[in-house]
């Protein structure tokens, strides 16, 4: 733990263009997604269409499409791309010296 934001692991622990999950006491679970990029980002664990994992989603540049439905969600935004509506809550991200951050008060915020 550091301050306001909260270490999730190691950045190599996430493989490109996958994720890894964050359970939440008492909230919803979080999937910490690394694009073909190196980029990080970080949403709440479920489309907001049938409420699919997305962390077992596949990803591609910079959005996962949902296992379930194939909806497809911008990893930065949490927004339903294409005909789609809906978005699911985006938690900030950070990387520092390879350790993968996610903000504290997002997260317990996801939790209440």
């Amino acid at each position: 733990m550091n301050g306001d934001w909260l270490d999730v692991g190691a950045l190599d622990d996430i493989p490109l263009r996958g994720a890894r999950t964050v359970p939440v006491e008492g909230g919803e679970e979080i999937a910490v997604f690394r694009t073909g990029a190196n980029r990080v980002y970080a949403l709440v664990n479920k489309c907001p269409h049938k409420k699919g994992p997305l962390s077992q989603g596949i990803v591609h540049g910079d959005s996962v499409a949902c296992p379930l439905h194939n909806w497809v969600i911008s990893l930065s935004t949490g927004e339903a791309q294409g005909a789609d509506v809906g978005c699911t809550p985006t938690i900030p991200v950070e990387v520092r010296s390879g350790r993968v951050l996610i903000c504290r008060e997002s997260t317990l915020r996801q939790a209440a």
